[in-house]
């Protein structure tokens, strides 16, 4: 499977900006592949005003990356703000290359220390997709710190986790640390897909990541907007797995 990673430095709180600033980019740099995986609340920034900018999970944001999917005929994964009834979610939405929503994910652990949860609803169920009979374990910034969701990906058997994020660099070896080593327990490729720039509290340098089952770095890119393309292998997975069946021992208690 291809993959292509979309690290870029979003306007804050500007969602037309931000499409401008995309398409063009998609423009420059043709997608090709079967999988496009932009950052956290890809089109606002994390952004602690869902009031004024959440919306419904199939509305404007999701008919823009739905109109990308079809052009390129490729799937994504985007996040954005999502309004249900009087609740507020970060979500992740899988549309396939038809455009069509697949799978939504809505972010299980909501960021205390920023005050997300003051905003935020946490999600309640770890969601795994399907894409070309790779199965995708889905995950939000923060979640990556809990090892415990991951394990019921692990459970699952899944062969790629994918974390979309705002994660700032402050503690961004903490991001790195967490990416690679939710590889190694899982056995299984992991992506993740960070911005950089800044907003109006903190800096971002990136350092959108690829690692293997096997824990080992395939792709890591600082401080730059960038479309970055991977192809992964899937007999690596099931050779990782078989070789070391490390998996078969999990006990969650």
């Amino acid at each position: 499977m291809k993959i292509i990673l979309f690290q870029y430095n979003p306007s804050w709180e500007d969602k037309q900006a931000n499409e401008q600033k995309i398409l063009s980019l998609l423009e420059k740099h043709k997608p090709e592949g079967d999988l496009l995986i932009f950052p956290e609340m890809t089109l606002t920034g994390f952004s602690m005003k869902p009031e004024k900018l959440a919306e419904k999970r199939e509305g404007d944001s999701f008919l823009f990356f739905s109109e990308i999917a079809k052009k390129y005929y490729i799937d994504i994964f985007a996040g954005l703000i999502e309004k249900d009834g009087n609740e507020f979610f970060n979500t992740l939405l899988h549309i396939n290359s038809s455009g069509v929503l697949i799978k939504s994910y809505r972010k299980i652990h909501p960021f205390s220390f920023s005050e997300e949860d003051k905003y935020y609803s946490g999600g309640e169920i770890p969601i795994i997709t399907n894409i070309n009979n790779w199965k995708i374990g889905l995950s939000i910034c923060y979640d990556l710190r809990f090892p415990e969701l991951f394990r019921q990906y692990a459970k699952g058997k899944v062969d790629l986790i994918v974390n979309i994020a705002n994660w700032p660099v402050s503690r961004i070896e903490h991001w790195r640390t967490l990416l690679k080593a939710r590889a190694i327990e899982n056995q299984c490729y992991i992506a993740g897909v960070n911005r950089v720039g800044d907003d109006p509290k903190l800096n971002y340098n990136g350092f959108t990541s690829l690692f293997d089952p096997m824990g080992k770095e395939i792709i890591s890119v600082e401080n730059e907007e960038k479309l970055i393309s991977a192809d992964l292998e899937k007999n690596k997975i099931d050779e990782v797995r078989t070789k070391l069946p490390f998996l078969n021992d999990i006990r969650l208690i």
